[in-house]
């Protein structure tokens, strides 16, 4: 669905803050609000790339297809975050699929204008190579995640990746603040949805975690930072 997105729901975006009022107004009057309802695909792996996007509001679930016909998670689009970026990764598809998990809304611009905007506002090009190298060093880690370490070690990143990401601090903890389930967290994390039921189960027994309408709460993310680090024993 196309929407109005006016300039001063989007001058917050770190993407944009070096951005002056006239360059604002021209890419954001470049662009296309869409709305997304929460399962709404935005766009399927292997699809060509007609465009690229920045989320305003909502989250998004970035996940591919393995040749083996494997789902797994890439990462989560938070607001602010460019997504759909084709073109700097030098191929003509999307190399994932990108899935709104709760009702959300992204400005789209047309692919051909990637290069054109890059050009015309250096600190735009700045804030999307910051983007790429944050992904590489993520993309790295959690290789480096699945090759050397133990899966409640794994399951205890991608939770606390989540929490910093989009965390929002309650008097209990802080609040994982969208639908996660135990299947998203399987395949981040490259293990079965039973294996992640028995670990959160006994983090909720050991107090580090409580379920709860698909929002997890993170009750003692020291204690679970121990548990991603090694310092403290498994409780599986």
């Amino acid at each position: 669905m196309h929407i109005q997105i006016e300039r001063s729901e989007v001058e917050h975006l770190a993407l944009f803050g070096s951005l002056d009022t006239a360059g604002l107004d021209e890419i954001v009057g470049a662009a296309t609000g869409r709305r997304y309802r929460a399962s709404d695909t935005v766009f399927e792996q292997g699809e060509q790339a007609t465009h690229f996007f920045v989320l305003v509001r909502g989250r998004l679930r970035v996940t591919q297809v393995t040749s083996e016909g494997q789902q797994i998670i890439i990462r989560m689009v938070n607001p602010g975050d460019l997504f759909g970026i084709a073109k700097a990764l030098a191929t003509l598809d999307y190399p994932g699929t990108a899935t709104a998990v709760a009702e959300s809304c992204a400005l789209c611009w047309p692919m051909q204008m990637w290069t054109g905007l890059l050009e015309r506002h250096p600190s735009l090009a700045i804030q999307a190579m910051q983007t790429m190298g944050s992904r590489l060093l993520e993309a790295q880690l959690r290789v480096r995640e699945l090759s050397t370490e133990e899966v409640e070690r794994r399951v205890a990143h991608a939770v606390l990746r989540l929490a910093n990401q989009s965390g929002r601090k309650e008097p209990g903890g802080v609040r994982i603040d969208f639908p996660i389930s135990k299947q998203d967290i399987a395949e981040m994390t490259g293990t079965t949805l039973h294996t992640v039921s028995r670990i959160l189960t006994a983090w909720e027994g050991a107090g580090l975690v409580e379920g709860g309408r698909q929002k997890l709460l993170v009750r003692d993310p020291h204690g679970l930072v121990m548990v991603a680090d090694g310092l403290r024993p498994c409780l599986l």
